[in-house]
Protein backbone atom coordinates (compact mmCIF):
# COMPACT_ATOMS: atom_id res chain seq x y z
CA UNK A 1 0.00 0.00 0.00
CA UNK A 2 1.24 3.19 -1.06
CA UNK A 3 0.36 6.53 1.13
CA UNK A 4 0.35 9.66 -0.88
CA UNK A 5 1.65 13.00 0.27
CA UNK A 6 -0.08 15.98 0.84
CA UNK A 7 -0.13 18.79 -1.18
CA UNK A 8 2.40 21.05 -0.33
CA UNK A 9 0.58 24.68 1.50
CA UNK A 10 0.98 28.61 1.49
CA UNK A 11 0.70 30.46 4.62
CA UNK A 12 -2.97 32.15 4.54
CA UNK A 13 -5.04 33.45 3.20
CA UNK A 14 -5.36 34.90 6.60
CA UNK A 15 -4.85 38.44 6.53
CA UNK A 16 -8.77 39.42 4.97
CA UNK A 17 -9.92 37.16 7.39
CA UNK A 18 -8.22 37.97 10.83
CA UNK A 19 -6.26 41.05 10.72
CA UNK A 20 -8.61 43.38 8.78
CA UNK A 21 -10.04 44.98 11.97
CA UNK A 22 -6.38 45.14 13.12
CA UNK A 23 -5.09 47.64 10.68
CA UNK A 24 -3.81 50.94 11.95
CA UNK A 25 -2.62 53.25 9.29
CA UNK A 26 -2.19 56.06 11.46
CA UNK A 27 0.46 55.83 14.51
CA UNK A 28 -0.29 59.62 15.35
CA UNK A 29 -3.12 60.96 16.93
CA UNK A 30 -4.13 64.77 17.11
CA UNK A 31 -1.68 66.67 19.44
CA UNK A 32 0.61 64.49 19.21
CA UNK A 33 4.37 66.15 18.98
CA UNK A 34 7.04 65.48 15.95
CA UNK A 35 7.55 65.68 12.16
CA UNK A 36 4.44 64.56 10.59
CA UNK A 37 4.88 62.21 7.72
CA UNK A 38 3.24 59.86 5.39
CA UNK A 39 5.39 56.91 4.06
CA UNK A 40 3.83 55.19 0.87
CA UNK A 41 4.80 52.62 -1.19
CA UNK A 42 4.21 49.01 -2.90
CA UNK A 43 5.83 45.55 -2.31
CA UNK A 44 7.06 43.77 -5.25
CA UNK A 45 8.51 40.17 -6.43
CA UNK A 46 12.00 40.33 -8.01
CA UNK A 47 9.89 40.87 -11.19
CA UNK A 48 8.63 43.88 -10.14
CA UNK A 49 5.03 41.89 -10.00
CA UNK A 50 2.74 43.83 -7.18
CA UNK A 51 1.99 41.56 -4.06
CA UNK A 52 -1.67 42.17 -2.97
CA UNK A 53 -1.76 40.58 -0.10
CA UNK A 54 0.86 41.64 1.94
CA UNK A 55 0.85 43.17 5.36
CA UNK A 56 3.23 45.54 6.97
CA UNK A 57 3.23 46.10 10.68
CA UNK A 58 5.68 48.59 12.13
CA UNK A 59 6.75 49.84 15.34
CA UNK A 60 8.73 52.79 16.25
CA UNK A 61 9.61 55.32 19.28
CA UNK A 62 7.92 58.37 19.27
CA UNK A 63 9.57 61.77 18.48
CA UNK A 64 11.47 62.19 21.64
CA UNK A 65 13.38 58.54 21.16
CA UNK A 66 11.25 56.46 23.52
CA UNK A 67 9.15 53.31 22.94
CA UNK A 68 5.91 52.93 24.27
CA UNK A 69 7.11 49.40 25.67
CA UNK A 70 7.48 48.40 29.61
CA UNK A 71 11.00 47.39 28.83
CA UNK A 72 12.28 51.06 27.40
CA UNK A 73 13.45 52.37 30.63
CA UNK A 74 14.80 55.90 29.12
CA UNK A 75 13.37 58.96 31.21
CA UNK A 76 11.55 60.52 28.12
CA UNK A 77 8.32 61.20 28.05
CA UNK A 78 4.96 59.16 26.56
CA UNK A 79 2.44 60.92 24.49
CA UNK A 80 -0.65 58.95 25.25
CA UNK A 81 -2.09 59.76 21.64
CA UNK A 82 0.35 57.83 19.81
CA UNK A 83 0.31 54.26 19.39
CA UNK A 84 4.04 53.57 17.84
CA UNK A 85 2.57 50.30 16.31
CA UNK A 86 0.95 50.37 12.73
CA UNK A 87 -0.02 47.60 10.51
CA UNK A 88 -1.28 47.90 6.78
CA UNK A 89 -2.18 45.85 3.84
CA UNK A 90 -1.14 46.19 0.25
CA UNK A 91 -4.20 46.80 -2.09
CA UNK A 92 -4.14 44.80 -5.43
CA UNK A 93 -1.80 47.09 -7.08
CA UNK A 94 0.74 46.24 -4.59
CA UNK A 95 0.55 49.42 -2.31
CA UNK A 96 0.03 50.53 0.82
CA UNK A 97 0.42 53.98 2.49
CA UNK A 98 0.54 54.84 6.79
CA UNK A 99 0.90 57.71 8.67
CA UNK A 100 3.05 58.71 11.44
CA UNK A 101 5.60 61.01 12.92
CA UNK A 102 9.56 61.06 12.32
CA UNK A 103 10.89 58.93 15.57
CA UNK A 104 13.38 60.64 17.56
CA UNK A 105 17.11 58.45 17.91
CA UNK A 106 17.00 55.79 20.47
CA UNK A 107 20.05 54.02 21.65
CA UNK A 108 22.10 51.63 19.73
CA UNK A 109 24.64 49.20 21.04
CA UNK A 110 27.61 49.78 22.88
CA UNK A 111 25.97 53.56 23.96
CA UNK A 112 26.00 54.72 20.45
CA UNK A 113 22.85 56.19 18.62
CA UNK A 114 20.76 55.17 16.12
CA UNK A 115 19.33 57.21 13.42
CA UNK A 116 15.85 57.97 13.53
CA UNK A 117 13.80 54.60 11.48
CA UNK A 118 10.91 52.81 11.74
CA UNK A 119 10.85 48.81 11.92
CA UNK A 120 9.30 46.82 9.47
CA UNK A 121 7.90 43.62 9.50
CA UNK A 122 6.21 42.11 5.91
CA UNK A 123 4.02 39.22 5.76
CA UNK A 124 2.47 37.52 2.76
CA UNK A 125 0.88 34.28 1.36
CA UNK A 126 3.75 31.73 0.96
CA UNK A 127 6.02 33.32 3.29
CA UNK A 128 6.60 31.27 6.51
CA UNK A 129 8.73 33.74 8.32
CA UNK A 130 8.30 37.09 7.62
CA UNK A 131 11.20 39.62 6.49
CA UNK A 132 11.92 42.15 9.07
CA UNK A 133 14.20 45.64 8.07
CA UNK A 134 14.05 49.35 8.97
CA UNK A 135 12.92 52.06 7.26
CA UNK A 136 15.03 55.38 7.34
CA UNK A 137 14.25 58.93 6.92
CA UNK A 138 16.77 60.97 3.93
CA UNK A 139 18.49 63.76 4.32
CA UNK A 140 19.07 62.48 8.07
CA UNK A 141 22.51 63.58 9.53
CA UNK A 142 22.01 60.65 11.94
CA UNK A 143 22.41 57.98 9.37
CA UNK A 144 25.87 58.56 8.73
CA UNK A 145 26.90 56.89 11.99
CA UNK A 146 24.12 54.65 12.63
CA UNK A 147 25.50 51.42 13.98
CA UNK A 148 22.69 48.78 12.01
CA UNK A 149 23.08 50.95 8.92
CA UNK A 150 26.76 50.78 8.56
CA UNK A 151 26.54 46.94 8.61
CA UNK A 152 24.83 47.31 5.30
CA UNK A 153 27.12 47.58 2.35
CA UNK A 154 26.66 51.04 1.08
CA UNK A 155 25.43 50.67 -2.26
CA UNK A 156 22.46 48.48 -0.60
CA UNK A 157 21.98 51.42 1.87
CA UNK A 158 19.49 53.28 -0.52
CA UNK A 159 16.58 50.21 -0.02
CA UNK A 160 16.37 51.31 3.68
CA UNK A 161 16.11 54.91 3.03
CA UNK A 162 12.75 56.04 2.02
CA UNK A 163 12.64 59.07 -0.43
CA UNK A 164 11.32 62.49 -0.23
CA UNK A 165 8.09 63.09 -2.74
CA UNK A 166 8.73 66.34 -4.85
CA UNK A 167 6.79 68.79 -4.42
CA UNK A 168 4.91 66.97 -1.70
CA UNK A 169 5.66 67.93 1.55
CA UNK A 170 5.67 65.20 4.69
CA UNK A 171 4.84 63.04 1.79
CA UNK A 172 8.09 59.92 1.45
CA UNK A 173 8.33 56.69 -0.95
CA UNK A 174 9.91 53.55 0.33
CA UNK A 175 9.12 50.31 -1.94
CA UNK A 176 10.05 46.82 -0.40
CA UNK A 177 11.35 44.79 -3.20
CA UNK A 178 11.41 41.14 -1.84
CA UNK A 179 13.80 38.89 -3.98
CA UNK A 180 16.54 39.68 -7.29
CA UNK A 181 18.74 42.39 -7.96
CA UNK A 182 17.30 44.99 -6.10
CA UNK A 183 16.18 43.25 -3.50
CA UNK A 184 15.11 44.98 0.28
CA UNK A 185 17.75 44.65 2.79
CA UNK A 186 16.31 42.51 5.60
CA UNK A 187 17.41 41.38 9.08
CA UNK A 188 17.64 37.86 10.79
CA UNK A 189 16.47 38.85 14.27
Amino acid sequence: MTIPATPSQTVGPYFAIGLTKLVTTDLAGAGVKGEKVTIRGRVLDADGNSIDDAVIETWQANSYGKYAHPEDTQDKPLEPGFKGFGRVATDDNGAFSLTTIKPGRVPGPDGTLQAPHILAAISMRGLLKHLVTRIYFPDEPGNAEDPILKLVEPSRRTTLIARSVPGQEGMLEWNVICAGEHETVFFDY
